[in-house]
């Protein structure tokens, strides 16, 4: 290697790291003032350093609030709307993508046309109908509107095309009937949006709030980010128990994306592979 492309990857190398260092800082600012008392944040300079109130806080955010049955409901509205959201979009998606029937392409721009719709504008249409169907403060509330998506079965689609018609073909000459196509051909080559999907989605209802705001009035059933916002009183804050909960709330959700990542990076590697 020659000592001009030596400084060149020595300088992208720096870049880099950089970069990393801002945005994992942000991270380990919730960790150092989650073991903090909140005068340490109002500090000048602040402290970067590691104290040893972590206890004491994980204790107050489990006085001031329902954190881990929060943290259960979470889980729960999270999973089930994962598997129904896999389900639905990547089965429309297949669809969509291998097989033509009728008003398929008017059916298709309709379904994206409405990405264009702001989430803001849906609210009320979407309170009236759970509200007449009685589901409000349930978990039905939380789980029905989210079983499928414009965006998740665009995602699949466009993905479910690369899939050879030759493979669909033998599939079909070896008995497989439809269904069998989806479930036994394409879903394992759709492995990498899947786990893609899969992030975003349980991402999407861990950190939702307004929605839940809205729907929810039994605080047996708040989700984690109702349980945080009652950290926070009306007058005063105690802003290292709402960091302390905040660290809490989130490191579950870093466990699942390390999880369903290396699904999402050894599919794209095993395709590399065999391409």
């Amino acid at each position: 290697m020659t000592v001009e492309g030596l400084t060149k990857k020595i300088v992208v190398n720096c870049i880099l790291l950089v970069g990393v260092a801002i945005s994992i800082f942000p991270f380990y600012w919730l960790v150092v003032m989650s073991t903090n008392e909140t005068s340490a944040i109002f500090a000048f300079p602040p402290k970067l350093t590691f104290g040893h109130y972590l206890m004491t806080n994980f204790h107050h955010v489990l006085d001031k609030s329902n954190f881990i049955r929060a943290l259960f409901n979470t889980l729960f509205v999270a999973m089930i709307s994962c598997v129904l959201q896999l389900f639905f979009n990547s089965l429309t998606g297949f669809t969509f993508a291998k097989f033509k029937f009728p008003g398929s392409s008017v059916l298709f721009f309709a379904m994206m046309a409405t990405m264009m719709i702001p989430a803001q504008m849906l609210l009320v249409p979407q309170f009236i109908i759970i509200k007449e169907f009685g589901w409000l403060g349930s978990y039905k509330a939380l789980i029905i509107p989210g079983m499928a998506s414009a965006f998740g079965i665009f995602w699949i689609r466009q993905y479910a095309l690369a899939i050879h018609d030759d493979l669909l073909e033998a599939a079909r000459i070896d008995g497989c009937n439809k269904f069998g196509l989806y479930w036994n051909v394409a879903l394992p080559i759709l492995r990498p949006a899947l786990a893609f999907l899969a992030i975003t989605t349980f991402m999407g209802v861990w950190e939702d709030y307004l929605w839940p705001l809205i729907v929810l009035t039994d605080t047996s059933k708040f989700t984690l980010m109702l349980a945080l916002q009652q950290l926070k009183s009306a007058h005063t804050a105690d802003y290292s128990m709402v960091m302390t909960g905040t660290l809490m709330a989130t490191l579950p959700l870093i466990i699942f994306f390390l999880l369903v990542s290396r699904q999402f990076i050894a599919g794209i590697t095993e395709g590399a592979v065999k391409s």
